[in-house]
């Protein structure tokens, strides 16, 4: 990408994903569920703070969103 920061060209290698196979992914990667209410889910996983979850299934998660989401769990766009 020419003139893109660099941030602009991590964030496009993040395709948009449903959210519940981000949170399958958020699971393979050693992420359990904590607890829940309503589409809120509270996630843990050693060694990292907890991350709240707060996506219907069916929502489509763009990737700026996405990139976001990473740098707080340590999900990678080949982990989706």
């Amino acid at each position: 990408m020419r003139g893109a920061s660099p941030s602009q060209s991590n964030m496009s290698r993040w395709p948009a994903a449903k959210a519940k196979r981000v949170l399958a992914a958020l699971e393979r990667i050693g992420w359990q569920l904590k607890r829940q209410r309503g589409s809120h889910r509270m996630m843990m996983r050693p060694g990292w703070p907890d991350y709240e979850f707060t996506f219907h299934d069916q929502d489509e998660i763009g990737p700026r969103m996405l990139a976001r989401i990473a740098k707080r769990t340590g999900l990678s766009p080949d982990d989706l």
